[in-house]
């Protein structure tokens, strides 16, 4: 937030560095914090909040000290657990074999959709996206699948009128002629009727994405819930 400086101890001369202007300032990103009193033992601020008074207060000594109360006490915890053959499971963190380091469970490397993609946090720990439009696009998909059928109807009613026309009546063309019962303007179709021709009854990933919905909106009501506590 301040200025930074080089200084040169040879000559003792001063460079600046660093000067964020109010611009600059203005760009930053808002950060948001859990509230002290509802971290756990282990979150940084709360486990280092002895170091960093420290720091703040330029006591190096004080610091180092602080510092080293907590890694002793890690060294111990350690040591307890290979004793007693206690495994320890870390709550957000993976051992990758490959690359023999600890990667973080729920990371998300897909890049970010200014489209849909509304807001990233994170709440207990763990990393969410909430994202704009995920039960639009299947009602999207829905609304497709409804006009398919519609065209397909649309379709088989102008084939049975182009039969009743023909100038060559036969049995055959009869039997079509009573087959063809199907209204002309399907637009105008009560919902009683569209659940009669089978319009409820989409295709098969529309019918599993509907199966969906409820859990969808279950999500969306906690991501709102979750976006509210992070306003707040």
């Amino acid at each position: 937030d301040g200025e930074v400086h080089i200084n040169e101890l040879k000559n003792g001369n001063t460079e600046m560095f660093w000067n964020p202007t109010s611009e600059v300032r203005r760009q930053r990103l808002k950060r948001h914090i859990v509230l002290f009193e509802e971290q756990t033992d282990f979150e940084s601020e709360r486990l280092w909040q002895h170091v960093t008074s420290a720091i703040n207060k330029g006591d190096q000594h004080k610091a180092t000290q602080e510092k080293f109360v907590l890694e002793e006490e890690q060294r111990n915890a350690a040591r307890e657990r290979r004793e007693s053959s206690t495994e320890w499971k870390p709550l957000l963190f993976q051992h990758d074999a490959g690359t023999d380091e600890w990667r973080y469970k729920y990371e998300d490397l897909r890049p970010w959709d200014p489209l849909n993609d509304i807001a990233q946090f994170e709440k207990d720990g763990i990393l969410q996206t909430m994202e704009r439009h995920l039960s639009t696009r299947m009602s999207n998909h829905k609304a497709t699948c409804i006009n398919n059928q519609i065209t397909r109807h649309k379709r088989s009613a102008k084939d049975c009128r182009r039969r009743k026309t023909s100038d060559q009546p036969s049995n055959h063309s009869q039997n079509t002629e009573s087959s063809c019962s199907t209204p002309e303007s399907v637009q105008e179709l009560s919902d009683d009727d569209g659940k009669y021709l089978g319009f409820e009854s989409l295709c098969a990933q529309c019918g599993k994405e509907m199966n969906h919905l409820k859990e969808i909106h279950s999500a969306v009501l906690s991501l709102q819930k979750a976006q509210q506590d992070i306003h707040r």
